[in-house]
């Protein structure tokens, strides 16, 4: 649990009361303080310590830790739903999410092999069925099995010699399914394969069932199979999610892979013509151990390969090309670089073999509306059998190759845990996989620990380090606290300080989470997906990397962050807005109608009245109210805020407790009561040219009686120079860009002060020909801004970092009537992930209402 905090954890009813909590005083607790309630995560975090609440936690859509005490079958009714007409499944002829529940009661009647658990709830409120096939087992066998998994993971050099782990320990296996709401058939597929291994008799499936267990996350995004739709009801692919966590079901998927330490993992996706059967192209991650990784992998392909070839379906018959592994057959654009993806973020957890396959017949998208209804169902059903053939060729992988793949599962562990360097693919040593280059080989070098101070001087934000660290541990990364001072090089850090040795099993997971990582603009030229995610550098929190050296100083094993909220006793009280928790309390403040004043340097002066409710907010948010003197200049008032943003942008704007109204072009259109929004925010979906006379009319009255705007990219930027807003040339950069890069902030700026030097950008944009009264608020770093992603020049040498340093990145003018106008040439809410950086937005917002 760690130790006290040297500084007051938590000051809420003392105060109040008559009491005072004071460092060191006579009613100092000299335990650890509980944490308050900082976020769903940490909720989660801390829920998944209560065995006994697991039930009561699955039915709220907090993720279970899944019995290791029980036996085999786990036999439950589930609760049916509602029959739902729209269920957009029907259609294709495929299972209904409504007709879900009542096929598992039936298979789980149908012998002694199949379980069911309830692995969380989506999004929107539906349950996430996890399906475990094996052989019976008893509870002492099945808590056997799981001292083996933990011995596997925490004493790897031990369980290599481990004979009972070679005799008796199951192999697990993990099959995901529809993690893409609208990619349906893997779900029918995983029906099929459970009936078939509920009732077989023949020794192979016996054998099998023996030896292994299968998980089968039936739909892992119900939301969008009932909808139709490619993201959840929270409108996120879970698919990108895995880093940042945001979503239920991701964080279910998570636990599974945490607790059920799956050796062999493949997720089923659509639609790629031949069927696409991983491993990629490079960039290949580079904190795996890719050797052991590449070798299985490529193994198993060959026989889902094999299997699906085998199915006899052609290109003139049915329209089903040959399978294609892009590691053999492709170039590049198809990596496994960045930890987003299901596949990629398996490894980490001891998978040593994991796979994205796409199914070849398209169903979804204009072919759900344009094509017959029989033509559907005929490349539904095509897709559903090579999804069954890919299952069954991995679980004949399995059953060949069991002992191997968890050798290599410990031997992933033991290296980690031993601080080895990773063994680079090369022709020896991976034999058997083809094609092997250095333009395969990434690895890392991994340094000793890191640091994150809990409090003090060094550490920017203890609310942004006490998520941190609660997201280290979500994501089973071994988090310590010292027992008293250190020094790393010449700082000296504090007792109480955080430290994530990276000799421990799972320093691929600890160091792809916080580790710069690499700027990778000339390994390939183009890109799956984003390439930079860095949480050390974009989660708002300061953390220290300690290269080498020794780890000598005392420290314990923590299982969640102490808090760091806390009240000051007595005069007014300071808010600082550097982080999204902070921009959330302040807005709980002024929606209770609380007067808070902003002070020059960018924070909120709340007055010593609000003593009580700022203890509220500081135990549900995590925050700390400090003394002050400082003078607040202006009133703060309650920003609602008119948004034609991504998905990503609304939920991260929800998590700041903005009041927000989702808008649009159409919208607009439509006619839309602007007397509800202080501000509008643009980052898609808004097209002035396309706005119809009295929208247009509208929108302008809006702005020129005192409504503020903040802009993002080029669709802000187009915004502002149409309606004339902002003088400003906004040039855009490459649009495959990505990454984590540099920033200069300037002092005395509302929305930049105090802000990291790093932020994120998506199809980065800079602003040149600043007009009259134009302020830069931020500007790309000099030199090459770009930390870790992929950027590079466009064709013409245009577009590229070089072009964008020194250049504003951030810009201001004045508005009519008191507002202000930003536009950003960023993406600080991209995917709701940069979270150190969200509170620019949130200040510019609460700035651009005037």
């Amino acid at each position: 649990m760690g130790i006290p905090r040297p500084v007051p954890v938590l000051l809420i009813g003392a105060a109040l009361t008559g009491g005072l909590l004071v460092p060191g005083g006579a009613h100092a607790d000299p335990r650890p303080q509980p944490s308050p309630v900082r976020s769903a995560e940490a909720q989660e975090t801390k829920a998944a310590k209560s065995p006994e609440s697991t039930a009561e936690r699955a039915l709220e859509g907090l993720v279970p830790e899944f019995s290791h005490t029980a036996g085999y079958p786990r036999e439950r009714e589930l609760p049916t739903v509602p029959v739902n007409p729209a269920d957009k499944s029907i259609k294709l002829g495929l299972t209904p999410y409504h007709a879900i529940a009542p096929k598992l009661n039936a298979l789980q009647k149908l012998g002694d092999r199949v379980s069911v658990e309830i692995a969380g709830r989506s999004a929107g409120g539906h349950q996430l069925y996890l399906v475990t096939v094996t052989s019976p087992e008893s509870a002492r066998q099945a808590r056997e099995q799981e001292r083996m998994r933990e011995r596997i993971e925490n004493s790897p050099a031990t369980a290599a010699r481990d004979k009972q782990i070679k005799a008796e320990y199951k192999t697990p296996v993990f099959i995901n399914n529809n993690i893409h709401g609208n990619e349906w058939e893997g779900t029918d597929a995983a029906l099929k394969l459970v009936e078939k291994l509920a009732v077989a008799q023949d020794p192979e499936t016996e054998d099998l069932l023996d030896h292994s267990r299968i998980y089968l996350n039936i739909t892992a995004n119900p939301d969008g199979r009932i909808a139709g739709t490619r993201a959840n009801g929270n409108g996120f692919d879970l698919n990108r999610d895995f880093v940042t966590a945001s979503q239920p079901e991701t964080r279910a998927m998570r636990q599974i892979a945490i607790d059920k330490q799956p050796a062999v993992m493949i997720d089923l996706h659509g639609y790629v013509n031949g069927t696409l059967i991983e491993p990629t192209t490079p960039p290949h991650g580079e904190n795996y151990e890719y050797d052991l990784f590449l070798k299985n992998t490529y193994a198993n392909a060959l026989g889902m390969e094999a299997a699906v070839n085998g199915l006899g379906y052609t290109e003139e018959k049915d329209g089903v090309q040959p399978v294609q592994i892009p590691f053999r057959d492709s170039e590049e654009g198809w990596d496994d670089w960045p930890p987003i993806f299901t596949p990629q973020y398996m490894p980490f957890h001891g998978a040593t073999a994991a796979h994205t396959i796409e199914f070849p017949l398209q169903v979804n998208n204009r072919a759900y509306d344009t094509l017959p209804v029989e033509e559907l169902r005929r490349r539904a059903a095509v897709n559903t059998d090579i999804a069954g053939a890919a299952m069954r060729a991995t679980l004949d992988f399995v059953k060949e190759r069991g002992d191997a793949l968890i050798a290599d599962q410990i031997e992933t562990f033991r290296r980690a845990d031993a601080g080895e360097a990773q063994v680079p693919v090369s022709p020896e040593t991976v034999p058997g996989v083809p094609g092997i280059g250095p333009e395969d080989v990434y690895t890392t070098d991994f340094s000793r620990a890191y640091v994150i101070p809990a409090s003090g001087p060094s550490q920017r934000s203890a609310t942004a380090a006490a998520r941190l660290v609660d997201h280290l541990l979500a994501n089973d990364v071994r988090v310590e606290r010292t027992l008293r001072e250190f020094r790393v090089g010449s700082k000296v850090h504090p007792r109480g300080s955080y430290v994530v040795d990276l000799e421990q099993p799972k320093r691929g997971m600890a160091n792809v989470l916080l580790a710069d990582g690499r700027d990778i603009s000339d390994k390939v030229s183009v890109m799956y997906d984003i390439s930079g995610w860095s949480l050390g550098r974009l989660w708002g929190a300061s953390v220290v990397e300690m290269k080498e050296g020794r780890l000598d100083v005392p420290r314990t094993v923590v299982r969640s962050a102490s808090s760091a909220g806390y009240v000051a006793p007595y005069g007014d009280l300071q808010l600082r807005l550097d982080d999204p928790q902070e921009i959330a309390a302040l807005n709980s403040l002024l929606a209770s109608g609380v007067r808070v004043l902003g002070a020059a340097d960018g924070s909120a002066i709340v007055p010593g009245s609000a003593r009580r409710e700022a203890a509220k907010l500081a135990r549900e948010y995590d925050v700390v109210f400090a003394a002050t003197r400082t003078r607040g200049t202006e009133p703060l008032e309650r920003t609602r805020v008119a948004a034609a943003v991504t998905s990503g942008e609304l939920f991260a704007l929800r998590e700041m407790n903005f009041e927000v109204l989702p808008v649009s072009t159409a919208t607009l259109n439509a006619g839309f009561d602007w007397s509800k929004a202080d501000v509008l925010m643009v980052s898609t979906g808004l097209d002035h040219s396309a706005l119809n006379a009295p929208a247009r009319a509208a929108l302008n009255a809006f702005l020129t009686g005192g409504g503020g705007v903040v802009g993002l990219g080029e669709t802000g930027a187009g915004l502002s120079s149409a309606a004339g807003l902002l003088t400003a040339k906004a040039v855009a950069g490459n649009g495959d860009a990505n990454g984590v890069v540099r920033v200069a902030n300037p002092g005395g700026s509302p929305v930049t002060a105090g802000a990291p030097d790093t932020t994120f950008v998506y199809s980065p944009v800079w602003f040149t020909d600043l007009g009259p009264g134009v302020r830069v608020e931020q500007s790309y770093a000099t030199g090459n801004p770009l930390v870790s992603g992929h950027w590079r020049p466009l064709e013409d040498g245009t577009g590229g970092p070089a072009d964008a340093a020194g250049r504003a990145s951030v810009v201001s003018a004045p508005g009519a009537d008191g507002s202000r106008v930003y536009l950003f040439g960023t993406e600080p809410l991209f995917r709701a992930h940069p979270k150190g950086v969200f509170p620019q937005i949130g200040r510019a917002l609460l700035g651009a209402s005037g």
